[in-house]
This record gives C-alpha cells, sequence and structure tokens, in this order.
C-alpha cells in the first residue's frame, strides 16, 4: 500500500507532495518515511516508430513579387533616373517603364543632386513605388498601376526640434561652425545676427566661442532641413552678445537682446558673408597707377559670382556701368546715407534704379569688372556725400520691442535665455 502512494507523489510532483503535507500532514508521515526507504526506479516508457507518408503541399509559399524591399539612396551629380532606379535595385527596364509614364515621372526628371530618394521593389525587380520629399514638405510618388505608373503627391507629416550646439573659434567662424557640426545655413544666420557689433573678418580672437539654438525639421526619422535661429550667443574680445529670435502678432520678426534692444542695426558691417579684406580705409600705394592715395572705401577679396548683399533698406540711386568703378550699385538709405558696390560681374535679377531693397538681400555678384586687378568688391559707405569708414562707425540700432509686447517677449525670451546658460555652463565644465 506504501508503494502504491510513493508512485501517485512523484509522478504529480513537488507541487503535489507540498499540498498533501499541508491537508493531511498527520497521515503522511508514514508515507515520508516509505519515500525515504524506498527506491525510485522510473517506469519503462514504450517506444513505438510509426511511418506514415505526407502529401506535399501543391499550394506555392508565397507568388512571384510579394516579398516588398524598401530601398533609399541619394541621387547624385551623375545620375540618370535609369541609374538611380537600377542602384535602388530595380531591373534596367523598369525605369523606361516608368519613363513612359510622362506624367509620373516628371517630377523625377528634376531632382537636385543630394535628394534622398525612397523606392519599394519586389524580389522580382519590379519597381512598386519611387518617393522623395519636396522644399515645400510635399511627398511626390510613382506607384504603379498596371503596367505604368501613376502620379501621388501628399503633404508629408514634418516633425520639428530644437537643436543646440557650442564652438570655439581657432582660425574663423565657417572653420568653427563646420568643425561643431553646425550647418552652413545656421552659421551664415549666426553671422547676419551679430553682423552690426562684430566684424568677422578683424574681431576674431583665437577663443572666443559661441552657442546657437536652432530649429531642426525631421521626416521619417531622419532630419530634412534646418530652420531659423532661435538663441545665439557670440563671446569676443572679453564681451558676451546674445540674441533671441521674436515675432510680434503682425508676424513681424527679428533678433533682440535679453532686454529686447533690437540687435539690428541700420546697416551690416560688411556686404559680404565671408571673405578677406585686401585694403583697407586711407591712404594706400593704388595697385594700378603705382601712386600714393587715399582709398575711400573697403575692398574684399572674394571668388567670382560671390553674392553681394545690400548693408541697409534702401533704394537704388543707380545700377550700370561708371569709369574705374565697372559695374556698379548706389543704393541711397534714409538718414543722408548711401553705400557703393563696385566692380561687380553683375546685378540681381530685375534689380534697377528706383528698386527697393531691404537689409541682407542680395543685389549684385563678386566680379573684376572697371580697374581691377582680381576679383574683389569695393565698398564705400557715404553719409552727406562724405566718404565714412563702414569699420570704424557706430551705426544706429532699430526700434526695440514695443512695451506693450514685453510680457509676450518674455515669454519666448526666457526659455531661449535658459538653453543659452545650459550650453555655456556644459562649455564651462568641459573647459574646467
Amino acid at each position: 500500500m506504501h508503494n502504491d502512494e510513493v508512485g501517485i507523489v512523484t509522478r504529480s510532483g513537488a507541487r503535489r507532495l507540498r499540498w498533501l503535507a499541508i491537508a493531511v500532514a498527520v497521515p503522511l508521515f508514514g508515507v515520508v518515511a516509505a519515500f525515504g526507504t524506498v527506491a525510485h526506479v522510473p517506469e519503462p516508457v514504450p517506444v513505438r516508430t510509426v511511418v506514415e507518408t505526407l502529401a506535399l503541399s501543391t499550394t506555392p509559399v508565397g507568388d512571384s513579387g510579394t516579398i516588398i524591399y524598401f530601398q533609399e539612396d541619394r541621387f547624385r551629380r551623375s545620375d540618370t533616373l535609369a541609374t538611380l532606379i537600377g542602384r535602388l535595385g530595380a531591373d534596367e527596364e523598369e525605369a523606361a517603364t516608368l519613363l513612359r509614364s510622362s506624367r509620373a515621372a516628371r517630377p523625377f526628371r528634376f531632382l537636385l543632386p543630394g535628394t534622398t530618394v525612397q523606392a519599394k521593389v519586389d524580389e522580382v525587380g519590379r519597381l512598386r513605388s519611387i518617393s522623395f520629399l519636396t522644399d515645400r514638405d510635399t511627398l511626390l510618388s510613382a506607384d504603379r498601376m498596371g503596367d505604368g505608373f501613376g502620379r501621388f503627391e501628399q503633404q508629408a507629416d514634418v516633425a520639428r526640434g530644437i537643436e543646440m550646439k557650442s564652438g570655439g573659434i581657432k582660425t574663423s567662424l565657417f572653420a568653427a561652425t563646420d568643425a561643431a557640426g553646425i550647418p552652413d545655413g545656421i552659421a551664415v544666420q549666426l553671422a547676419d545676427i551679430f553682423g552690426g557689433d562684430v566684424d568677422f573678418h578683424r574681431d576674431l580672437r583665437r577663443g572666443d566661442r559661441f552657442g546657437v539654438v536652432f530649429e531642426t525639421f525631421h521626416h521619417g526619422g531622419r532630419t530634412i532641413r534646418f530652420g531659423r535661429v532661435l538663441a545665439a550667443e557670440f563671446y569676443s574680445q572679453r564681451k558676451t552678445h546674445r540674441a533671441v529670435w521674436f515675432q510680434d502678432p503682425w508676424g513681424r520678426g527679428g533678433y533682440y537682446t535679453p532686454d529686447g534692444e533690437n540687435l539690428r542695426k541700420a546697416f551690416l558691417r560688411s556686404p559680404l558673408e565671408f571673405s578677406r579684406i585686401t585694403s583697407g580705409f586711407g591712404l594706400r600705394r593704388h595697385p594700378i597707377f603705382r601712386q600714393w592715395r587715399t582709398h575711400q572705401g573697403i575692398d574684399y577679396g572674394a571668388p567670382v559670382g560671390t553674392s553681394v548683399k545690400s548693408t541697409g533698406d534702401g533704394v537704388v540711386a543707380f545700377a550700370g556701368r561708371r569709369n574705374g568703378y565697372g559695374n556698379l550699385i548706389v543704393l541711397r538709405h534714409h538718414g543722408g546715407y548711401s553705400t557703393y558696390y563696385a566692380h561687380l560681374r553683375n546685378f540681381a535679377a530685375g534689380l534697377r534704379a528706383g528698386s527697393r531693397v531691404v537689409q541682407g538681400e542680395i543685389i549684385g555678384y563678386v566680379g573684376q569688372t572697371g580697374w581691377a586687378t582680381g576679383p574683389h568688391l569695393h565698398y564705400e559707405f557715404h553719409l552727406h556725400d562724405q566718404y565714412r569708414n563702414p569699420l570704424t562707425m557706430a551705426f544706429p540700432a532699430a526700434q526695440p520691442i514695443a512695451a506693450i509686447e514685453l510680457a509676450a517677449f518674455r515669454r519666448t525670451a526666457d526659455p531661449a535665455i535658459a538653453r543659452l546658460d545650459l550650453l555655456k555652463n556644459a562649455d564651462l565644465a568641459l573647459l574646467e
């Protein structure tokens, strides 16, 4: 009788044993004793070999062309639509099929180098879909429809983000922003924002530092473009300059100090974003006539075709060829100011006498016309027809934040300034 009880306990496992111990603790004393004295011999398990013939299914695992591969590549400068589609994994004939669907293929004929293109290709090399994102955040695609392709367009789901970066000057602003991984477009904005207070041609010193907070835009898990600088800081010659972007209810925006003072000056220090000064204001030996003469402007050396910007809001008083100036633009500004831009290769499209321009607008391109020994821009600054040195002259500032907008400005400025403080503290921690 004890042997049968032992068999029951061992087959049902430890859980069964614990339950029996709780439920009938006294009767099981004998069972436990028997378990401790009787050897455990496993019961033999009968084994039988069965051989059966199984019929193979006549249904294929998958129809041809049902496995879809998602591909992505960038359109290269030397690419054609056919080479791009081939690199995306589709058969050569697929490009011809897409091109025959002229309406669907039309947007792909104007792809710019660097554009990211996505495609869906099945396992037999058929192109199921090909798409790219335009600069208007529109997703254009050509999707297979029977033996051809149809064109589809939809607004892309673009997410906005904020990025913060900082860096230090070793040689130039552009080199420093490159080293910090800051896009060129953000670097240009940085130079524009502080262009009225910092001369990026002469004032930079090794060890100067900057921080910048800017917008990023994402689609499909990758960054597709960079937006506006929201806040920035530049430390140069023991002075800290800070800027915050603010836009009023009427859509007018600009950069201001944390106290609400307008950073925009009536004039930019330089009409070029990045270049070098080849001849300053004052007495010099003329490069052509070999005589000592007073140089009444600033010469900026730059490659032919470099964009030239208006340094202030104004009206075009002259645009044409004038003696040693070569191709010249003269702008007339409020308050008796005027600026001259000489030796240009050509003018911006549509620019003519009477045209209105705004500060920072491209008005022409660096050339070598007139009395010039090399490509450069000759820039003059006049006040009441008297020559002035634009590098040393104090420019008036634009209007500050209106009192009625100060509360709204603070709501925008305070979080931005907190981010600049975070960047600054991080930089100080690294230096220590």
